[in-house]
Formats: C-alpha cells, structure tokens, sequence
C-alpha cells in the first residue's frame, strides 16, 4: 500500500507540472540524498554478485551435463567388458562431469582393493564409501554460490525497503525546510523512495527464479548420481560372484 501511493503522489506530480525531477535514471540519481543512493550502490553490487553467479552455475551446469551424457554410454561400454583401467581413464577425460567425479573414486577403491586384498565384501564396502564420499564432495561443489542467490532474493527487498524508509525520511525534511506540504516539497523523497524500492525488486525477483531452477538442478544430479552409485556397485557384487565361480 505505500509503494501504490508514493507511486500515485508521483504521478500527480508530474500531471500537475509542479515536479522538477525528470523521470529517467540519471535525473532520479541526480536528486538523490546519497544515503539513498548508497542503498542503491549495495543493490547494484548485489545484482552483479547474483549475476556473475547464475553465470558460473550455467555454465557448470551445462558441462556436466554434455559430459555426462557422453560419459554414460563410454564407460558402461568398458565396464561391460571387464575394462576398469579403460573406465577409469574415460572418467579422468570428462572432469567436469558429475558423474564421471563420483564414479572414478568408486572405481579408483575398487580396484585397489582388489590388487591388495582378496576380501570381496570389503573392497566394495570401500568403495560404497568412496562413492558416497565423493557424492558428497560433487554435490557441495554443484552447490556452490547458490545459497547466496537464496541470501540475495530474500534481503534485498529489506534494502530497498531501508532506502524507501530513508525517502520518507527526506520527503518529511522537504516538508518542514519549505513550511508547505505542497507536492513539490516531497518530490525527491518520493522519487527516492520509489527507485530503491524498485531497484530491490529487481534484484531480488530474478535471484529467487535463478535459485529455484538452480536447486532443482542440483537435486536432479544428486538423484543421477545416487542412481550411478548403486548401479556401479550392483556391478562390484555381480563381479565379485563372478570371481567366486
């Protein structure tokens, strides 16, 4: 409600021709108290922050993504031939692949195992720990930066608030330093008011967009992941049984 009515009490401002503060970006930044614009500043420096990262996160996002659907076929090919050395040195190619990360460490335990210890059931306990391990350690890397999209969607409307509070604050000083409470007394408070508000908005609006798409992206690794886990174990135990026969 009070964004509606400073935004009405502007345009009454500019339909009666009392106001002398032009609409556009620079003449709104001109008439601004510099406590409004450094709230103005610290979204700005937000919005970079959010965009540098929705950037970072893309382009990871779409690395693993093309390698890991290059990665699958290649290394399920060499595994179904009994080729770990092969699987492991397909892995190591496609680094950037979360799939590739968490599936070289299985095999990296398995096969030492396997070299120094005739124990089956205990190579692949180890190596379901070196899996998990390894998942973990990909899943904190997928998520890195993001949580601060989440920080950024959630407090930067309370920044544009704090500098809509700061115009409210000048438009009452415009009042009493002219002794009128004419439209043109608040005009650069109001005008303050409504640009830091909406510099919080949009900031924060495609903050949060960006998270929820970034969060289900993780999720759908951590589930692509979990699944090669335990599709690459069923593979130790059914090679084990093999071994054994």
């Amino acid at each position: 409600m009070l964004g509606v009515n400073l935004f009405t009490l502007s345009l009454l401002l500019f339909q009666e021709g009392e106001a002398t503060i032009g609409f556009d970006p620079i003449s709104m930044w001109r008439s601004m108290a510099w406590p409004a614009r450094s709230v103005v500043i610290v979204l700005l420096i937000m919005s970079c922050w959010s965009i540098g990262v929705m950037i970072d996160r893309w382009i990871a996002y779409s690395a693993a993504r093309k390698q890991s659907r290059l990665f699958a076929p290649a290394v399920a090919g060499a595994l179904k031939d009994g080729k770990i050395d092969e699987a492991i040195s397909i892995a190591e190619q496609n680094k950037r692949s979360h799939l590739a990360k968490v599936v070289t460490a299985g095999l990296q335990e398995f096969q030492a195992h396997q070299v120094s210890a005739e124990i089956s059931g205990e190579s692949i306990e180890a190596s379901k720990r070196a899996l998990e391990r390894a998942a973990a350690i990909v899943h904190a890397e997928l998520k890195r930066g993001v949580s601060s999209l989440a920080t950024t969607g959630s407090t930067a409307p309370f920044v544009g608030l704090f500098g809509t509070v700061l115009g409210i604050i000048n438009a009452f000083r415009g009042i009493a330093g002219a002794k009128s409470t004419g439209l043109a007394a608040v005009a650069g408070g109001i005008s303050e008011a409504l640009v830091t508000t909406a510099v919080g908005l949009f900031v924060a609006i495609p903050a949060v967009w960006a998270y929820n798409y970034f969060a289900g992206k993780i999720e759908s690794f951590d589930v692509e992941m979990d699944n090669s886990s335990s599709e690459l174990i069923d593979y130790f135990i059914k090679r084990t049984s093999r071994g054994k026969k």
